[in-house]
């Protein structure tokens, strides 16, 4: 880890400096060593990649001076002060300048070592923090926003990009976590409505009658407990964007009350008389088929015409395979910015599960094992797969991981021709079909 990291090691006593660069060679860390603090500071930069050693009494510049000097460069520096018996008061003073920590003549060669470790992995740790912060500093565009470069996620972008624009209502299709409020922040935020604010509002998650106050909000007085006025939430988002999640679990009665709203563009709140204009976008979110559920008599098929003008389809995981490695690292990125730890390294086996499992939970699913892989809780990326028993992956679970692999490089390679697929793994095309069709792979998602 630090193979590129260096020990600046400030110290005008040739025979002492001698010994602490012999030391930190045999404890494998690399070294460059000065006699005066002037030709060290010469050397640092904001986000030099290494740490400080200096002695505190030194000709010229002192090592306190070089201190100061050095975290005025780069505060998170690591400087390291060695003292001699009579510097203490003067060193617990550094400390609270903000050194990393002393060291008390004389020391043992591996006190020294042991010290200077320390301080080389907080400066490896820091780095590393720094850098994924500047990677998500600079994803500020809509690739980045909704990472992938699949087909299907390709479109998806293009679409919302058309459609940011539009004031027509939109209804997002797609299964538990891919991301369905994230496709409504980005047509609210890359379109003409951006200055207005954006309200988000999961329909599942309130009780029925607390949902008309929170959306239409209420008057003082108007019922137990309504102590002062409340603004809902289209009031809120006027000018801008209301999402409305799992729009399907809406009571038909508020089913009712929301098409009114949406004729006539008019709104009141609970417990007043006055019509209130409603200027808001409205960007709903469903894991299921509306329309076919209208048909079932389970949701008004007039406010499925009205809220779904344009439908946009949000794909699950399993179809954009190619985008797995790339939302991994975002996601891990994100956990090590805000769990202070390192950037784990992904072996090649544990790509290989993660390109292999089903993921139920798409997206927010794979977040989530990310952040647990980022907090060393996952040693294997594939814990939870279906199919297992006690745990263990059963042989057929294993098989059709294996299989769906090496089909989806083949796939891949052909750029989504089966043909040439089937050639190169040596299947008859109809076997290949076959094989396809059960585990669920299109060719459309390599074309």
């Amino acid at each position: 880890m630090h193979d590129k990291l260096k020990i600046l090691f400030v110290e005008d006593d040739a025979a002492v400096r001698l010994g602490g660069v012999q030391a930190f060679q045999l404890g494998g860390l690399e070294v460059q060593a000065f006699e005066s603090a002037e030709d060290a500071l010469r050397q640092l930069e904001p986000g030099f990649a290494g740490i400080v050693v200096s002695d505190i009494r030194l000709p010229g510049m002192d090592g306190v001076t070089l201190l100061e000097k050095a975290l005025a460069l780069d505060p998170g520096l690591p400087v390291i002060l060695v003292t001699g018996h009579g510097d203490i008061a003067m060193a617990v003073d550094a400390m609270r300048r903000g050194a990393y920590d002393f060291i008390e003549k004389p020391f043992s060669s591996e006190h020294l070592v042991e010290v200077a470790r320390r301080a080389l992995e907080k400066r490896h740790l820091t780095r590393e923090l720094a850098a994924a912060r500047r990677a998500l500093a600079h994803r500020d565009h809509i690739e980045a926003k909704i990472l992938g470069h699949s087909p299907a996620i390709k479109r998806l972008r293009q679409a919302i990009l058309d459609l940011a624009d539009a004031d027509a209502n939109v209804l997002v299709l797609g299964e538990t976590g891919t991301g369905k409020e994230l496709v409504a922040r980005s047509l609210h935020e890359y379109g003409r409505r951006s200055a207005g604010q954006f309200a988000a509002l999961n329909c599942a998650g309130i009780p029925e009658l607390l949902f008309e106050s929170e959306v239409f909000g209420h008057e003082a007085g108007s019922f137990t407990g309504a102590v002062k006025r409340r603004i809902g939430k289209i009031e809120y988002a006027q000018g801008g964007t209301l999402f409305l999640d799992e729009i399907e679990t809406m009571p038909m009665a508020l089913q009712v009350k929301l098409l009114r709203v949406l004729q006539e563009k008019q709104f009141e709140r609970v417990g007043s008389n006055q019509l209130l204009p409603m200027d808001c976008r409205i960007v709903a979110g469903t894991k299921v088929d509306l329309l076919a559920l209208s048909e079932q008599k389970q949701f008004r098929d007039d406010l499925y015409y009205r809220l779904g003008v344009i439908v946009l389809p949000v794909p699950p995981l399993r179809d954009r395979r190619d985008d797995i490695p790339e939302l991994f690292e975002h996601f891990v990125l994100h956990a090590a910015a805000a769990y202070n730890r390192p950037v784990p390294t992904l072996s090649a086996a544990q790509l290989g599960e993660l390109m292999a499992r089903p993921w139920p939970g798409n997206v927010r699913e794979l977040r989530n094992v990310a952040e647990r892989f980022t907090l060393g809780m996952l040693h294997s990326a594939d814990h939870a797969d279906a199919g297992q028993s006690n745990g263990t992956p059963t042989l057929e679970t294993q098989m059709n991981r294996f299989e769906r692999q090496l089909i989806e490089e083949a796939l891949r390679a052909s750029a989504g021709r089966a043909a040439l697929a089937a050639e190169q793994l040596g299947l008859p095309k109809k076997t290949l079909y076959d094989k396809m069709r059960r585990l669920g792979i299109s060719s459309e998602a390599f074309k």
